[in-house]
């Protein structure tokens, strides 16, 4: 048995209504959650039958919900060549809340506007939850979003960060036709 911890905020979003949402995560990894009210998701990775690499796939599908993502974008991680990483943004801003907020402010940007152009550039997930900054994307794209976000953290202007994202446009299109960098 292994088992993941959420938050508890986030434990309804991972049912879903009427259990849905665990019904169908169930259904697509072949492997049985046992969640409970505090946060702690419950599995058999060696349960009969279950590849052992959709043991991990639904750990970070979980831990992805965990961290903010709506459940149709989280199963994206049960795709091969997709991947979840999480920076915690305490390291860029210390402990102060003050800091935190404008951090956590820096990366949504305006109405969400940093967020909305590092997805529609990168083709990756973006979620800023509690102290967390999130992303799930593939192999191409997930390092391009990573340091745009470090850029952000570092505090680069947003203009700077625009401006490598457009400048990794060419090498994100050729990925996404197939052909190895």
């Amino acid at each position: 048995m292994r088992s993941v911890r959420i938050p508890s905020d986030r434990v309804g979003t991972l049912i879903g209504k009427n259990g849905e949402t665990k019904k169908m995560l169930e259904k697509m990894s072949g492997i049985r959650l046992g969640i409970d009210t505090e946060g702690e998701v419950l599995f058999n990775e060696e349960a009969k039958g279950a590849d052992p690499l959709m043991a991990l796939k639904i750990m970070d599908v979980i831990k992805a919900v965990g961290r903010g993502f709506n459940p149709d974008k989280a199963i994206r991680l049960f795709e091969d060549d997709e991947y979840f990483e999480t920076f915690d943004l305490k390291d860029a801003a210390g402990d102060k809340p003050n800091q935190l907020g404008r951090v956590r402010g820096r990366l949504i940007g305006a109405g969400g506007k940093t967020r909305q152009i590092i997805e529609d550039l990168t083709g990756c997930y973006m979620s800023v939850y509690g102290n967390t900054v999130s992303l799930i994307g593939n192999s191409v794209s997930l390092p391009v979003a990573k340091h745009a976000v470090e850029l952000i953290l570092n505090g680069s202007e947003h203009a700077t960060v625009y401006h490598y994202l457009e400048s990794q446009r060419p090498r994100l299109r050729i990925a996404e036709m197939g052909f190895d960098l």
